[in-house]
């Protein structure tokens, strides 16, 4: 993973939610975040270029994992890489199969990419989901740029222990933005599938509500709002053809 990142990277001065064991851990990792924005009319060349460089990897004996996931809604073409690492030391690992798969990437990936952004998260065990989600194909981030981060956190706590009080698991995936540009939180919604979406289910606000009542769900809500800077959502599908698991 990590020479593939400096393959692309390189390539772009020339040019240019988790698996599920993720949900079994309670220690905390680092996720890099590869954003790709794919050319207009480059999309089949561009996923058929990936799917070669897959391949090389794996048959010069690749052991890093990663998943894609591509983007539905918002501005372009996008396409995002997600990796972890336990530690930054993993970054000074050589990767011997991404040498060799060097070429693949500057022939095949890069010319087709128009921009791409690196980011870099840190998960947040303590207010995340715990169990994984058999069959993930979907997920819905949202994203939070905020003002203080310290209240930020004491209402997400707040709110996370109750929804977990309340349906013996949280719902999705908690991350704070280490490194990188835009937002400083983001939480990744796991989803089985499209129809997964239709389910009829309270939202996070009316989960607290019953918990905690009127009054207390208006007050949070209102330090909620103070304190967002912005926000934004989007929708992402699992391209498996495209990961490496």
């Amino acid at each position: 993973m990590k020479i593939f990142k400096t393959i692309l990277l390189v390539a772009c001065f020339t040019i240019m939610l988790p698996t599920a064991t993720q949900a079994q851990e309670n220690e905390s990792f680092i996720m890099n975040l590869t954003e790709f924005t794919v050319k207009f009319g480059h999309n089949s060349v561009f996923t058929e270029g990936v799917k070669k460089w897959n391949k090389c990897y794996k048959e010069n004996g690749g052991k890093d994992t990663w998943n894609v996931w591509h983007r539905l809604q918002g501005k372009g073409n996008v396409y995002v890489m997600a990796s972890r690492m336990n530690k930054w030391a993993e970054m000074d690992e050589s990767d011997p199969a991404g040498k060799a798969c060097r070429s693949i990437a500057l022939d095949f990936i890069t010319p087709h990419i128009e921009s791409a952004e690196y980011n870099t998260a840190r998960s947040i065990p303590e207010y995340s989901r715990k169990t994984a989600l058999e069959g993930m194909s979907i997920v819905w981030v949202n994203s939070f740029k905020v003002k203080n981060s310290m209240v930020f956190n004491e209402i997400v706590k707040e709110v996370t222990s109750v929804i977990k009080s309340q349906e013996g698991d949280n719902r999705g995936y908690w991350y704070r933005q280490m490194a990188g540009e835009g937002v400083n939180y983001f939480v990744s919604t796991p989803f089985k599938d499209f129809a997964d979406l239709d389910n009829d289910k309270d939202g996070v606000w009316a989960v607290f509500e019953k918990a905690k009542g009127k009054a207390k769900t208006k007050e949070i809500r209102e330090k909620f709002s103070a304190v967002l800077e912005n926000s934004q959502s989007y929708t992402y599908t699992l391209e498996t053809d495209l990961s490496m698991m």
